[in-house]
């Protein structure tokens, strides 16, 4: 058996790995020459943690990790803690550390556990025909690639969905623009060890400690699209959108560097229960376009990576069987995990803003049982729980 895989991101080179594993041949095919991940970090809670040490990755991970042991929320003028709690609970039950690592770490260490040289690299996807044999990606340099089977792992705006479902889908503005990057570790602006967020206003800033003491960092506010704001302008607007917020926001707005900060406007793609056609799958963003305001976007894309390769390599009943599996037990899934991200993400930038700031008073008697509670709700649906 051969699979075809487009997209070298995080969930290409997953389910590259994972099938690999099972003993499936892969080809994998990039569209860009050289892969810039969009974001600095990413935080990988235990469920995506699970899946990556079921991929051989349990000490690489462990090696780009932060060790992230406690949570707190701030007031966003004060700077006071509303509340500040020790996130081992969460680790004890669901068997496993939550690690936020860099982005371009974490994509060199798929890439090298795969094998780098086997990735083509510029190969962009015009089409893709399949028969009762197999399927045939032609790519706009004028090649194309045969195989049993084809995985889309192609991205939010993924060439091969309209494909599969049939029709165009338009992503939705979640309504925010996120700034993200990453800064040497200063404990004047957060504790090296906790993932620490200011609250207020309907913003937030936030910090995660990665390796190499460093802390990832994200500003959200909410925003129209399309504002004419660039690198040039980040500075003074990030001072402008914060001011009067508490002094570790100011300090860490000076620390960072306009040359390596993201500035991102947020989307996501209304849920489809559709994730394949035939012996072709959508798997990640393509399958399931996400916020990050649960952090489960790459954790998603590497869950359905394992129950790709399980699906395959224990059902014998023929490929688009086995797909069709896969979709079964992964379209509520994610479904689940994009809903579950935009509920988070309208009460945390203030869609109804007597909604946040009733959250804002709940924060101040929370002693993070409960939301260490909605967390393990989420990891717990994953496949290796």
């Amino acid at each position: 058996m051969k699979a075809i895989i487009i997209g070298a991101g995080i969930g290409g080179m997953c389910t590259a790995i994972a099938l690999k594993r099972c003993g499936i041949k892969t080809e994998v095919f990039e569209a860009v020459k050289e892969i810039k991940p969009v974001g600095a970090a990413i935080s990988i809670w235990p469920n995506g943690v699970k899946c990556l040490n079921y991929l051989g990755m349990k000490e690489p991970l462990r090696a780009l990790g932060g060790q992230m042991r406690s949570m707190a929320y701030c007031d966003f003028q004060s700077g006071s803690v509303l509340t500040q709690f020790s996130l081992q609970p969460l680790v004890n039950e669901a068997g496993e550390y939550p690690y936020p690592v860099a982005r371009a770490e974490l994509q060199a260490m798929l890439l090298d556990g795969y094998g780098r040289a086997d990735v083509q690299f510029g190969k962009r996807v015009a089409s893709v025909e399949q028969d009762a044999h197999g399927v045939t990606a032609y790519f706009t340099d004028g090649s194309e690639a045969r195989g049993d089977l084809l995985i889309a792992c192609d991205g939010t705006h993924s060439a091969i969905r309209p494909y599969v479902l049939g029709e165009k889908v338009e992503r939705r503005y979640a309504g925010y623009v996120n700034w993200n990057g990453l800064v040497t570790i200063d404990e004047t602006i957060a504790p090296a060890s906790q993932w620490t967020t200011f609250v207020g206003e309907g913003k937030r800033v936030s910090l995660m400690p990665v390796a190499g003491k460093r802390f990832y960092f994200f500003f959200d506010v909410p925003l129209p699209p399309g504002l004419a704001e660039d690198r040039t302008t980040l500075r003074a607007d990030l001072q402008r959108y914060f001011s009067g917020w508490a002094a570790p926001v100011q300090k860490l707005i000076e620390q960072i560097d306009p040359e390596t900060t993201n500035r991102i406007e947020i989307h996501d793609i209304e849920p489809f229960a559709q994730l394949v056609k035939g012996r072709v799958a959508l798997l990640g963003d393509a399958a399931h376009s996400t916020t990050p305001d649960i952090g489960q976007g790459g954790c998603a894309a590497m869950e359905d990576a394992v129950v790709l390769a399980h699906a395959l390599q224990t059902n014998s009943l023929g490929i688009e069987d086995a797909l069709l599996r896969y979709q079964h037990k992964r379209a509520e899934r994610v479904k689940d995990l994009v809903l579950k991200a935009r509920k988070r993400c309208d009460v945390t930038h203030g869609k109804e803003m007597a909604v946040t700031r009733q959250w804002y008073q709940e924060l101040s008697s929370e002693t993070g049982e409960r939301i260490i509670h909605g967390m393990l709700d989420t990891i717990q649906g994953g496949p290796l729980a």
